[in-house]
């Protein structure tokens, strides 16, 4: 299977990240609300971040080469990662802002007419929000989910700091609106650090979740009936891209044509299972000979004494 081109949907968060920085810069100039200002703060960052999916995505989209023979479907993980960081930088940002009006609180006008553009704002980041987090799980695509949950985060941020201003509007502490501001940074924080912490899993290659790996395992396990074995089984992701590598175990009396034709149609059923690229590896064992148990971790563990190489 061919990975799909997620680019149309990176320039559907661009836009996004245009028309609320517009819109909540508005509400800002129309309210002089620090905790607006901390908001369309954050959707500049998500425009940056935006732009930096989109040169990751096209970077990760090319073709396997010389010097990169397994693809380039890492560099979506650099890119939640440079993301993550832009959102920690955010919030330190927002807290600066928001100090001073803690400490020397002022009034806000407006109220009415900011929060009316500022509830617009967050119903585009919704929408959007929304579209790219299906789309990123249907097609594994990280850095599609990171920028949705991220636009979903600036969607419970905005409504957090519509309350802040109502609450000022209504009790007539001026110092809620710096409070406020200071707990949207406090999130963003947290949002900066899971995605950052997501990133640094995938370029470690942690293995594919339980669930999926249930999937593999039980596809294996129907071919015991046929004195199948295995072992070695492997498995970490790369964007889009899945890969398994695993040693199969047959009986020696087997013909080459006849083990071959057995892996080819196992690593045919775990492709099926996905509906993602999915790239296996597999290696033949005899499970008769000893020396097939030698290699079960990713180092493979002998003795050079008893092995004799026939030339």
């Amino acid at each position: 299977m061919q990975t799909k081109s997620l680019k149309k949907f990176v320039y559907l968060a661009i836009a996004a990240a245009v028309a609320t920085i517009t819109l909540k810069m508005l509400a800002y100039f129309l309210t002089g609300s620090v905790g607006l200002f901390s908001d369309a703060l954050e959707s500049v960052v998500n425009l940056i971040a935006a732009v930096i999916a989109l040169f990751m995505i096209t970077l990760a989209e090319k073709p396997a080469d010389k010097e990169h023979a397994y693809g380039h479907h890492k560099a979506e993980y650099f890119s939640s990662a440079i993301e993550g960081g832009l959102i920690v930088l955010a919030a330190f940002s927002i807290i600066w802002s928001a100090v001073p009006r803690i400490l020397h609180p002022q009034p806000i006008e407006n109220v009415g007419i900011g929060l009316l553009v500022a509830i617009g704002a967050s119903a585009i980041n919704l929408a959007v929000g929304l579209v790219l987090i299906k789309n990123g799980r249907k097609n594994y695509s990280i850095t599609l989910e990171a920028d949705g949950k991220h636009l979903m985060t600036d969607v419970y941020t905005s409504i957090g700091v519509l309350i802040g201003i109502g609450m000022v509007h209504f009790t007539g502490l001026l110092i809620l609106d710096g409070l406020v501001a200071v707990a949207v940074a406090i999130n963003i924080l947290w949002t900066g650090y899971q995605l950052m912490r997501r990133s640094a899993h995938g370029l470690l290659d942690s293995a594919l979740p339980e669930s999926e790996l249930l999937k593999i395992t039980t596809i294996l396990d129907l071919y015991k009936e046929q004195k199948l074995e295995y072992h070695s089984l492997m498995t970490r992701q790369a964007g889009q891209r899945k890969f398994v590598s695993l040693h199969i175990l047959l009986p020696g009396k087997l013909t080459i044509q006849e083990g071959h034709d057995m892996v080819e149609k196992i690593e045919r059923n775990i492709r099926d299972l996905f509906d993602a690229p999915v790239t296996v590896f597999t290696h033949l064992e005899p499970v008769e000979d000893p020396v097939s148990m030698q290699d079960i971790g990713i180092d493979r563990h002998s003795n050079a004494d008893e092995i004799q190489i026939v030339i």
